[in-house]
């Protein structure tokens, strides 16, 4: 089928886009490239430069008429998200209620929706999260990216435009960015690859759910291909992981010399975060199959190859 993939040049969508096009799929990237490089992207795949808000996104729409639409474009930096609120909601709820009417317009079947299973949560009232635990989003970048879950279960109910909402954990792996604001392991392991000092944000013991971005990916497409109806699916471990063993993890892999600093905490950030899977095997049939140590050693491999040393 044609999949139109909203930020298929970033970290997550380019992984995403890949596995679509393993599995015998036309995808068609619109991505502003603000985030995303051009080196992610797939050569299979249509690609188009351009940011969701932008009006001209219905040529794109009116020319492809993709069948389902995965929207991975967004505004993703806490930080920034409590800096600048109304450039987040600017991007999370305009920008993708401009992908969601076009999908409308357009006849599309289905919208999956990476959504923030570490934000829209907020503080845990128990643990691991499920996708009955309250909403109670801690910073704007939670509140926008629910909001736009709403807007999707509207849409659903007003239009009959199916929908697959992901509750993504802590996401890991090839081409995230070593030089971003979000991302502890690619952080780490850039800086521990050209022996940079490293400052832990707060005291190391913030827990979260770390999955590997290919696992991720699989998801997707499973719920592409099979998926009927709709639904809300977290996509975490059911294991929490501290950033303190994710540092010394990964010290030990580089074979990293220094000890790490600590410098103040993040504001906006939840201490203690994770997710389950159960209702994605149930319905879905999946679960995350790679370990944090494979998943660390792949991505160090990655970095070693195409960030340190290209």
């Amino acid at each position: 089928m044609k999949i139109l993939v909203t930020g298929g040049a970033g970290f997550i969508g380019s992984n995403v886009v890949d596995e679509y096009i393993r599995n015998d799929h036309e995808v068609v990237i619109v991505d502003s490239l603000e985030t995303g490089r051009v080196s992610n992207i797939n050569p299979l795949a249509k690609f188009y430069k351009m940011d969701i808000r932008d009006s001209h996104l219905e040529d794109i729409f009116a020319k492809e008429r993709p069948t389902v639409v995965n929207h991975h474009a967004a505004q993703m930096d806490v930080r920034r998200s409590v800096k600048d609120p109304v450039y987040d909601a600017d991007v999370n709820v305009l920008g993708a209620l401009n992908v969601l009417e076009l999908s409308r317009k357009y006849n599309v079947k289905r919208m999956l929706y990476s959504s923030s299973g570490g934000t829209v949560y907020g503080e845990p009232v128990y643990l691991p999260c499920d996708e009955k635990h309250p909403i109670r989003p801690i910073c704007p970048y939670g509140a926008t990216k629910y909001i736009f879950e709403l807007y999707l279960d509207m849409y659903q109910g007003m239009y009959g435009l199916d929908y697959t909402v992901f509750r993504y954990p802590n996401i890991y792996g090839p081409r995230q960015d070593p030089h971003g604001e979000a991302g502890v392991v690619a952080i780490f392991t850039g800086q521990m690859l050209r022996n940079e000092p490293i400052t832990i944000n707060g005291d190391g013991k913030q827990e979260r759910d770390f999955v590997f971005v290919q696992d991720i990916a699989r998801a997707n497409r499973i719920a592409t291909e099979t998926q009927v109806g709709s639904g809300v699916f977290n996509l975490g471990s059911g294991v929490a992981t501290n950033v303190n063993e994710i540092f010394t993890e990964l010290k030990s892999i580089t074979n990293y010399p220094n000890a790490a600093h600590h410098g103040p905490a993040k504001l906006g950030e939840t201490r203690t975060i994770y997710l389950t899977y159960d209702k994605a095997k149930e319905e879905l049939g999946w679960l995350p199959e790679v370990s944090l140590e494979q998943g660390l050693r792949k991505t160090v491999e990655y970095f070693q190859e195409k960030e340190v040393n290209p």
